[in-house]
Parts: structure tokens; C-alpha cells; sequence
């Protein structure tokens, strides 16, 4: 670290000490960068996120990179069984036709979190915890951040490039396209006579898709409904509950219990361009989405691993003895370019998929067993679906 006069020097501000912050600079870490990681939260807490994220076998792929898959207790997802609650159809996906170990997998982010921070740490990465970024002023060479924080004075630090991986996504921004879904998502924790045998359920109902995704012994629950019915699920006792769960599901799992409820409005937000002048918008900060085939953080996965290797590419090309700008107007376009078909292609996949099951019109209902019904019969169709949700847009590893 550099300083001209009281002002700190970096190549690399990353705004969020989450997974995608903290996998972005362990992307990093041999590209002989100054990157500094920033976050408004204690460590502790973000540690303690209780959210369950499932993840691709794409997203395994760049964790093992990252050297921290051994690190992260998960649970397999061997197979996935999509089926709508009222109509004909459903399909099966299956990890063996796809000769994988496993389509994917869920973890806790409180603890992929602690085992990315641990990776960090180790490299020698600085984080400043409980420090929030107030503003970003950027400039033709450098952006500064001025931060703050509990019981410490103002400070400012420059950057070439600042990384916002947390947060910022606000209502009436210009860049910001934002679609309110009227639905809440209940999440909780399930228990399972018998076991998961490692598969997934995705059940679509007329008020939004109901996942039950294996985790240790039992599920971890998603629930979407309408905001009031989720007012009058979250007042029914865990027995009243689970009865309503187990009409939903029918015979294919017998719950016999369910932890504390948390419930979370679902709006989809997303900028029109995830980059500006010296800037980048990772994860949340970039697009929130819907958590219908749990997209969201595997795609922020598959921007951290594509714009760390843009920036290893260009500092590779860096002239000997010249300072690297990895925030330089030509390094941004090549990422933005390179990540576009993607994360619009996911962004629209799965609000397509939000919409279109989320509703009882019959017209759409037999279209969507339909639609089940071909997946189920064309293996082509279902190794096309699968690999996108494991792989993206662009369907490649």
C-alpha cells in the first residue's frame, strides 16, 4: 500500500466482503494487483448469512479453482423433479445422463462466506470490516471512495478501479430496470422422513414455485406466494404449516418438521449497463433475481470469474514498468462485451420463468405441462435445459 499524502493508493477497491467480493479478490491474487475489500458489516455477520444457495456444477468448477471448494460443506443435488401443482406434465433431470456427480449443490452462504474469507486472509488480502463506502467520485485516472464508519473518522482512498459487489441497486435510478413480482419467498428448513436421496423438487403452484432443496438430513425451503398469503402462512403453528407444504407436495416427501420461517419480498432489479466510468457492479449490486431454478448467484459467479480473467489478460499485456489500470474505459468494454449474451439471456430465462408459473390461467397451465410433458420425452431438450442451468447462457464450462 502507497500513500500520497493521507490518501491510501490501490489498483483495486472491491465494495462487499460477501462471496462475490471475497471470490473476486481470490481470483486475483497472483495478478499483482494492491486490491483492498471494503464492507459496511462486521466480519461476524456475514458469516452468519442463514440464506441456502444452491449451486451449478459450473459454479463447483470455478470454486475448486478458487482452491475453496474442500473447504464448504454441501450437499448434492443428483436430481431435480419439476412438476406444476393442478396439471398433467412434469420431467425429471438427472445428474447420471449428464455422467456428472452431481447437477448441484447447497450450501449455507454464511459458510461458503467464512471459507472464502479464511482464502483471503491467507493471501494476505487487506479487508476493512465495518466500513462503509459513501460515495465514489470517479475521475479520468482514478475513482476515490470517501468511507466511514463506527467510532472512525472520515478517511478517503483511491483506486483505478472500484468493484461493487453488495448492495446499491435503488429505485428510480435511470440505469435500473425493476419489476415489482408481488410474491414473498419463505424460507426455512425442513425435516424428511427417510432422507432427501439427494433430490430436488421444484413444484410450481398457482401463486409461484415451491423448492425443496436437499440440505444435510432434510430441505431447505423456498416458498413463494402472495404477500397475503404469506402474511397468513407465517401466522399458521409449524403443524398447521406443514400441512399446507404437504398438500402442495403430495407423496413424494413426508415432512415432519419445519424451523423458524423468514420471508423476503421478490422484486427483479438489474442495470441496464453493469459498468461505468471506473466502475463494475457485481452480484446483487448488478441484477437481483428472481430465486425461481436459483440463478442468481451462479451467474454473479460466472461475472467475478470472467471479469478476473479480463483483468489478468490485459495486466499480462501491460508494458514492463508500467503502471497496470485494470479501470481503463478498453478493459471494461472487453468485459462487458464478453459477459452481455449471458446475463441478459439469465436475467430474461428466469424472469420468463417467474411469470409464466406463477399464474392458474388454463390456456398458459396446459401450455406448461406441455412444455414438461417435452422435456420429459426429448433427452436433447432436457441436456440443453440442464446445461444451462449449470453452465449459463452460453451453455459452456
Amino acid at each position: 500500500m502507497s500513500n500520497e499524502g493521507t490518501r491510501s493508493t490501490h489498483d483495486l477497491l472491491i465494495i462487499g466482503a460477501g462471496p462475490v467480493g471475497l471470490a473476486l479478490a481470490l481470483a486475483l491474487k497472483d495478478a499483482g494487483l494492491d486490491i483492498v475489500l471494503a464492507d459496511a458489516r462486521p466480519r461476524t455477520v456475514v458469516s452468519a448469512d442463514p440464506r441456502d444457495l444452491a449451486l451449478a456444477h459450473g459454479s463447483r468448477l470455478t470454486l475448486q479453482r478458487l482452491g475453496v471448494w474442500d473447504a464448504i460443506a454441501t450437499t448434492a443435488i443428483e436430481h431435480i423433479h419439476i412438476s406444476q401443482q393442478g396439471g398433467f406434465g412434469r420431467t425429471l433431470l438427472d445428474a447420471a445422463e449428464h455422467e456428472l456427480p452431481a447437477l448441484g449443490y447447497v450450501v449455507s452462504a454464511g459458510g461458503l462466506t467464512a471459507a472464502l474469507r479464511a482464502a483471503v486472509d491467507a493471501a494476505g488480502i487487506a479487508v476493512m470490516d465495518e466500513t462503509e463506502v459513501l460515495n465514489l467520485a470517479p475521475g479520468a485516472d482514478d475513482i476515490i471512495a470517501s468511507l466511514g464508519g463506527p467510532g472512525r473518522p472520515a478517511t478517503t482512498l483511491s483506486a483505478r478501479l472500484a468493484v461493487c459487489a453488495e448492495g446499491g441497486l435503488r429505485a428510480g435510478d435511470p440505469n435500473v430496470i425493476e419489476h415489482d413480482y408481488q410474491q414473498h419467498a419463505l424460507i426455512a428448513q425442513l425435516g424428511v422422513a427417510g432422507g432427501h436421496r439427494s433430490t430436488a423438487f421444484e413444484r410450481f403452484t398457482d401463486e409461484g414455485p415451491l423448492a425443496l432443496l436437499p440440505k444435510d438430513g432434510g430441505y431447505a425451503l423456498v416458498h413463494v406466494v402472495r404477500p397475503d398469503s404469506a402474511d397468513a402462512l407465517l401466522a399458521l403453528d409449524d403443524a398447521a404449516y406443514l400441512a399446507r407444504l404437504q398438500a402442495h407436495i403430495g407423496n413424494r416427501a413426508r415432512l415432519t418438521n419445519v424451523s423458524k420461517r423468514l420471508r423476503y419480498a421478490l422484486v427483479l432489479r438489474y442495470r441496464k449497463s453493469a459498468i461505468g466510468q471506473r466502475t463494475v457492479w457485481l452480484g446483487n449490486a448488478a441484477q437481483t433475481l428472481h430465486p425461481v431454478a436459483g440463478q442468481g448467484f451462479n451467474l454473479a459467479l460466472r461475472d467475478v470469474w470472467a471479469l478476473a480473467d479480463t483483468l489478468l489478460r490485459h495486466c499480462s499485456e501491460a508494458a514492463p514498468g508500467a503502471r497496470r489500470d485494470p479501470g481503463n474505459t478498453r478493459v471494461l468494454s472487453d468485459y462487458a462485451r464478453r459477459r452481455g449474451l449471458d446475463r441478459l439471456g439469465t436475467i430474461r430465462f428466469t424472469d420468463t420463468l417467474a411469470r409464466v408459473f406463477s399464474n392458474d390461467i388454463a390456456p398458459l397451465r396446459h401450455a406448461r405441462g406441455a412444455a414438461l410433458f417435452a422435456l420429459d420425452v426429448c433427452p436433447p431438450l432436457r441436456h440443453f435445459i440442464a446445461r444451462r442451468m449449470m453452465f449459463g447462457a452460453r451453455a459452456w464450462p
